[in-house]
């Protein structure tokens, strides 16, 4: 099939004159290359930035392992290249390829990209021209590959509806193989009724959203009306695919080693999946229920073979809250023990402050460095940490970070957000008073006044699927201001200003985050026009521009009647359809509704996974229980040593 020829030879004349070429030459330590004449069904998965954000992403790793193990499936990985490249490979003819085997995305059957932001939207439209797929699905033909929407930025899908083919949402193992057996049984039969065939049989499963087959009505005041299928046999919901038995899915059990540098230098396990600590503005928690978790003696065992296929001197322990693992305390120890004398460290990503105990700390950094430990508190005041549910108090935190400063630790990171619902200037202005709290105690417990404390703080972006859904966002120039308040306000204290390090985003990027995350299908024009006037990179603070976005939407929505403001700093009502409510998350709508009231009245809900029941629907409605251990086993050493 000469369609998929490798294109190296035409690629390795351009690679002198780009910068870091090695990341698009392949070969990687566990990469998988299948003859072409192999395979019935080809993947080609992306995720779209650039390599070094890339290649450590977990969720695309995973994917090109459980397909490339089965039997007459391949599939090969494609990132987004820097603009130096794109210019010579426009000049040149030469198309986007996968890094695997230099092959042409255009000629596999699925292009299957995973956003975990929807800032990759123009690095899609970059990817596809480059492919010479065209951008609009409605003018692919039955030899283009199905494009493909996963990770959590698809759980609404709307604003690139016009770009892709189907989205699936949720956990991606089963669901990649499912879809794979419907698409080889209909190129078995030799393709019959073509795209608008197979993307029928795909619908009709219930578990892939094809957005043509769906019509969106809109209200006179821009609100939408409801979203129909356009077809029988289409279902009115998508379900979201929930995998139960983490064990079963040890995956990635060669994880790839990159060539050229990354932004994570370690091999992760996923310690378990989900999270019910129903903080409601965080999305990931929301749509990741129930908890499931991997059995110690699974994680061990991951471990021990990662880091013989990796060579790796460090390993993640992933999770939304890796310390609320019902066994983190003896996973901890098993590894340390087990790799004490290979000093292989071990990493929480981040730290709940009341998880937070000095014997696990210990244990995380027996073998390896020690850096700063990270909290996140999120909201500055209690009565924010109220409203957005993070039970978590001051006293919780002074306590936690007094036993680290004392216990040889000099450094402490804490995140919050700016913007959250109902915040005042009031509340942000506390994040000072805290940091220097924890500064004042630090210098105390450890007699020494070399403490560090870093403020990091980001935007608050209301994200479909959480309580938070119908709550307006903070704008660009207020988010602006509260932070430059903040800023003066540490900046201006003699006592402890200086040894508080402040980190913010300004509010821009926040705004477009905002209009993609809940936008519906009029913001597709949005993109478009974005991609055609040079945007890339969006997730990139060099490439970058507001200004462009802000544009764009300028020249686009009118013909609509609306604006960003409509899409971004405006609240919603209970009545109102929102673009994602045909993609069911498991979540109760009334459930998420309640919640948003009992924020806004400041109460608090426990987690679910210790106390009764709230009834978020997930359980019942996706089949589907909260799996926690303690499985009373222990991580034995691997060799008994003499």
């Amino acid at each position: 099939m000469s369609a998929a020829e490798s294109v190296f030879p035409q690629l390795e004349a351009l690679l002198p004159h780009v910068q870091k070429p090695i990341q698009y030459v392949g070969g990687e330590l566990n990469s998988t290359v299948k003859p072409w004449e192999s395979a019935d069904v080809r993947w080609a998965l992306m995720y779209p930035d650039a390599y070094e954000v890339g290649l450590p992403n977990q969720g695309v790793m995973i994917l090109y392992e459980v397909l490339n193990e089965r039997e007459g499936v391949l599939a090969e990985r494609t990132y987004s290249v820097w603009p130096d490249l794109e210019e010579l490979m426009r000049e040149h003819k030469v198309p986007q390829f996968t890094v695997d085997s230099h092959r042409p995305v255009g000629a596999f059957d699925v292009f299957g990209l995973s956003f975990s932001t929807e800032l990759g939207y123009t690095n899609m439209l970059t990817a596809l021209d480059l492919a010479g797929i065209p951008l609009e699905s409605k003018d692919r033909t039955v030899d283009h590959p199905i494009v493909l929407a996963g990770g959590h930025a698809a759980f609404n899908p709307e604003p690139i509806a016009d770009f892709i083919d189907a989205a699936i949402i949720g956990d991606g193992e089963q669901a990649v193989l499912d879809m794979t057996e419907i698409i080889r049984q209909w190129k078995a039969e030799g393709r019959p009724g073509g795209r608008e065939e197979v993307l029928f049989r795909l619908a009709k499963t219930g578990g892939v959203y094809i957005p043509r087959f769906y019509d969106v009505e809109y209200l006179p005041d821009g609100r939408i009306g409801r979203v129909v299928p356009n077809k029988s046999g289409v279902p009115w919901r998508v379900s979201k695919h929930t995998v139960m038995d983490l064990d079963e899915w040890p995956y990635p059990k060669q994880p790839l080693v990159p060539l050229a540098e990354t932004v994570h230098e370690r091999m992760s396990v996923e310690i378990f999946r989900g999270c019910t600590r129903g903080c409601r503005f965080c999305q990931a928690g929301m749509i990741t229920r129930p908890v499931r978790e991997r059995s110690i003696t699974g994680i061990g065992e991951m471990v021990d073979r990662g880091l013989k296929a990796t060579g790796f001197e460090e390993v993640g322990l992933l999770s939304l809250s890796s310390a609320d693992h019902s066994e983190i305390g003896d996973i901890a120890k098993g590894l340390a023990d087990r790799y004490e004398d290979d000093k292989i460290g071990l990493s929480l990503p981040s730290t709940r402050v009341d998880a937070f105990n000095v014997d696990l700390a210990n244990e995380l950094t027996r073998n390896g460095r020690r850096s700063g430990l990270t909290f996140a508190p999120e909201g500055g005041s209690e009565r924010m940490r109220k409203v957005i549910n993070k039970m978590v108090s001051e006293e919780d935190l002074i306590r936690t970070v007094s036993t680290a400063y004392g216990n040889g630790w000099r450094q402490v990171k804490l995140y919050f957000m700016c913007g959250l619902p109902t915040e005042t200037d009031e509340d942000v202005l506390q994040i000072a008073d805290m940091a220097m709290n924890v500064i004042a105690e630090g210098r105390k417990v450890s007699g020494q006044n070399d403490i560090r404390c870093t403020v990091s703080i980001g935007g608050f972006v209301p994200k479909p699927h959480t309580p938070f859904q119908w709550a307006p966002q903070l704008s660009a120039e207020e988010t602006d201001e509260r932070l430059a308040k903040l800023r003066d306000k540490i900046r201006g204290d003699k006592k402890y200003g200086r040894s508080i390090g402040f980190r913010y985003h300004d509010g821009k990027p926040g705004i477009v985050e905002g209009l993609l995350s809940r936008g519906d299908r009029r913001i597709g024009a949005v993109i478009r026009a974005v991609y055609e006037d040079g945007g890339r990179f969006d997730g990139w603070r060099e490439h970058f521009s507001y200004d462009r976005w802000m544009a764009c939407a300028e020249k686009t929505l009118p013909e609509y009647g609306v604006d960003v403001a409509w899409y971004t700093t405006r609240e919603r009502t209970y009545e109102e359809v929102l673009p994602w409510d045909h993609l069911d998350s498991g979540l109760d709508k009334d459930w998420l509704w309640e919640d948003w009231q009992d924020a806004l009245d400041e109460t608090e809900v426990e987690d679910c996974r210790w106390t009764p029941c709230f009834d978020c629907g997930v359980c019942p409605q996706m089949d589907t229980a909260i799996q926690i251990g303690p499985t009373g086993k222990k991580l034995l050493p691997l060799t008994v040593k003499k």
